[in-house]
């Protein structure tokens, strides 16, 4: 599938516990109308989920993929939560829009907020610390696990497929009859959080060593847009925590070998309010060089705790 494609994405994520209210942005119903997310195809991996050619499942098992190779869980597969999310797939089609919120009596309504959908679908929250989160995308094509790549690719949709304390996902996907398609995926961590990663540490992307690391990202096309005053820049580095810690930044840098320290955008909670208290991200002001090795360095702290990192990607 070419990467040339009409690409719409929106992200929210929000978490509830008995010192956690809310994380994450919320997005609106429409969008630039630009060519693409990103001008690089699905990376060509041979140890990458077969494609089944079902939207919903191979968007399921990329985001899986992805999480084990960031170093973190797989997760469960719930058929209650693709209950909710095929659902709101479907009233999106219907609709015509891209949405994280529903309107009552139009067709296909299923639920105001994504708890709402939840909810109706029979998915019951227990007392205990818990966490949900949505991402969606919209574009001309039914390839699920290039829609997943995609929405990975957007920083802040990244911050919800890569929480760390997630414990299940469900999958929905419908498609029009000029196939376009609307992929949604919803995660929770029920009955208080999953393991999430190791007190103190974080985990990065791309992953340390990865190769055919994408060039560059279309920041028009997310939702909300974190590079609002340019549109192609480089691919976002990102670095992420627990959802309830955390994370503060005091160096985070990236440079081709031997070469110098980028022009980037960093964002942080500090600085950006729809970045996650839990993570950091630099996203380079222009498009990277192909073929090329970039090193990345990171310094801060989780909870007080100093971390840092050097690690490196190459280029498609």
């Amino acid at each position: 599938m070419s990467a040339l494609l009409r690409l719409r994405l929106l992200a929210a994520a929000c978490a509830a516990a008995s010192a956690l209210v809310a994380c994450g942005g919320g997005g609106g119903g429409s969008s630039p109308s630009a060519s693409a997310a990103s001008s690089s195809p699905l990376p060509s991996d041979p140890g990458a989920p077969a494609l089944t050619n079902d939207i919903a499942t191979d968007g399921r098992n990329w985001i899986n993929y992805r999480r084990v190779q960031v170093g973190m869980a797989a997760l469960s597969h719930s058929t209650v939560i693709d209950i909710a999310a095929q659902g709101h797939s479907e009233y999106q089609r219907l609709n015509n829009t891209v949405t994280h919120v529903q309107t009552v009596g139009k067709p296909g309504f299923t639920g105001v907020t994504e708890l709402d959908r939840l909810t109706a679908a029979g998915y019951v929250f227990a007392n205990a610390s818990h966490a949900y989160g949505e991402v969606i995308s919209a574009t001309q094509g039914q390839n699920g696990a290039y829609m997943a790549e995609q929405l990975i690719t957007a920083i802040y949709h990244r911050f919800v497929i890569f929480e760390p304390v997630f414990k299940e996902m469900g999958t929905g996907a419908a498609s029009t009859s000029s196939g376009y398609s609307y992929f949604t995926a919803d995660f929770t961590a029920n009955n208080g959080y999953g393991p999430g990663l190791a007190a103190g540490t974080v985990a990065v992307w791309p992953f340390g060593g990865q190769t055919q690391v994408p060039v560059n990202f279309f920041s028009d096309y997310e939702s909300p847009d974190p590079v609002p005053d340019l549109n192609e820049v480089g691919y976002p580095i990102s670095v992420h925590a627990n959802i309830s810690s955390t994370l503060t930044v005091q160096s985070f840098t990236v440079q081709p070998r031997g070469g110098s320290n980028l022009n980037v955008r960093l964002l942080t909670h500090a600085t950006d309010t729809e970045t996650v208290q839990s993570g950091a991200a630099i996203i380079p002001l222009a498009k990277l060089a192909s073929g090329t090795t970039y090193d990345v360095s990171f310094s801060g702290a989780v909870d007080g705790r100093p971390v840092s990192r050097t690690w490196s990607f190459t280029t498609q």
